[in-house]
């Protein structure tokens, strides 16, 4: 089973350690916060980054494809209503480099997508998950 930790550090604000490493979580002003890290949801976001950014840069390091780039990028939107949750996210794979093949960049997605991350097999249960692949010059 994994751990974290998340303190209470006055006003809105928590300490979270994950990890080994720490994190601080807190509120915009206007919600009694006074700004001093990210708020919770977004963290959700870049978790799903990470998992699958993980993911697609392994699977391609297999496939013998090294892009000079590659970067993750994620759109959330939220519900209207109460509690708030992403309904709709959008992946955007970006990548530089000479010569990438999109059949296996494509693969190295799907497979992240479809089989290992598990972040987006929960994320996946209460959002409509898209994706694009982006190759900059």
């Amino acid at each position: 089973m994994e751990t974290v930790n998340v303190k209470w550090s006055g006003d809105m604000a928590f300490d979270a350690e994950v990890n080994g490493f720490n994190i601080k979580i807190d509120a915009v002003e206007k919600v009694g916060g006074k700004n001093q890290g990210p708020r919770p949801k977004p963290l959700t976001l870049v978790s799903l980054g990470g998992c699958t950014g993980m993911d697609v840069i392994s699977i391609l390091g297999k496939m013998r494809v090294k892009p000079d780039y590659f970067n993750v990028e994620i759109a959330g939107e939220l519900t209207e209503e109460h509690p708030k949750y992403y309904h709709k996210i959008h992946i955007r794979y970006i990548f530089r480099g000479k010569d990438l093949p999109m059949p296996k960049l494509e693969k190295a997605i799907n497979l992240s997508q479809d089989r290992y991350c598990g972040v987006t097999s929960m994320l996946d249960k209460v959002a409509e998950i898209t994706n694009e692949i982006v190759i900059e010059d």
